[in-house]
């Protein structure tokens, strides 16, 4: 039984930037051959394609972004060990962000939806520019935007890519789908037994308790907008629906 009907209207939200995390390898990783990771790569895209996430949104109606990580590529950490200066290691974060956004354009359109990639690293063979407004016509024409290449800067997240992207296109959420976890906690439960689950919280009050949901950069960023952040667990599929809803589930962070 399907959790929505095709084409039924959902009120809350219009727009929405769904922020993909990637899985981490260790730095046994680097040895692995190129089709190894490729494939780790892929098996960790169409995990989310068998969820039909992305294109159940976009039968909605809503205008939907994405912007992807590279953790299954290159960490910072990898860096550290090798010798590589911290400029140079983020860079090519953010090139594996291109090849995980090439990859995940590639599974939308074999599930027939309608995509385009904006690197804000020009990779014109493979993607096209970020443009704010080129991304904004995509999202009225109801195409999946996938941001690539980070803020195109060294020393910003792709949480910090995140909200500047949601700020620029006029995103009402951001959407932070976990596995396993409902949402943000009053502290680490494997050090707090006693931790509990945070059903709203504000900016202000995620920097001043330190909550490790989004670096603080990016928090910083969203702290005066309308845009809310909405983290839940995407185990339970019928927590989509009640998200896009505005029903209470998971967390709510937004302005106050």
């Amino acid at each position: 039984m399907p959790i929505w009907k095709e084409g039924e209207i959902l009120t809350k939200y219009k727009r929405v930037i769904n922020k993909v995390s990637t899985v981490n390898f260790d730095i046994a990783s680097i040895v692995l051959s190129s089709l190894t990771i490729l494939l780790m790569i892929f098996n960790l895209i169409y995990s989310d394609i068998r969820q039909n996430k992305i294109k159940k949104m976009t039968n909605q109606g809503i205008e939907v972004a994405v912007v992807v990580g590279a953790g299954n590529i290159w960490r910072g950490k990898m860096a550290q060990t090798i010798g590589i200066e911290p400029a140079t290691a983020d860079y090519m974060g953010m090139l594996g962000t291109i090849i995980n956004a090439l990859a995940l354009q590639s599974s939308l359109e074999k599930h027939n939806v309608d995509c385009r990639v904006l690197s804000a690293i020009n990779v014109n063979e493979v993607a096209e520019p970020y443009i704010r407004r080129r991304a904004l016509r995509h999202l009225e024409k109801k195409r999946v935007v996938i941001f690539a290449g980070g803020t195109g800067n060294p020393f910003f997240t792709t949480d910090t890519a995140a909200a500047l992207r949601a700020k620029e296109t006029n995103c009402d959420a951001i959407l932070m789908a976990k596995n396993g976890t409902d949402g943000v906690l009053s502290a680490d439960p494997k050090l707090d037994k006693t931790a509990t689950l945070i059903e709203e919280i504000t900016y202000r009050e995620m920097l001043t308790k330190n909550l490790k949901v989004m670096d603080s950069t990016a928090v910083s960023l969203l702290q005066e907008s309308t845009i809310e952040i909405r983290v839940f667990n995407i185990n339970d599929l019928s927590n989509l629906k009640k998200v896009l809803d505005g029903e209470k589930v998971g967390t709510t962070i937004k302005k106050g």
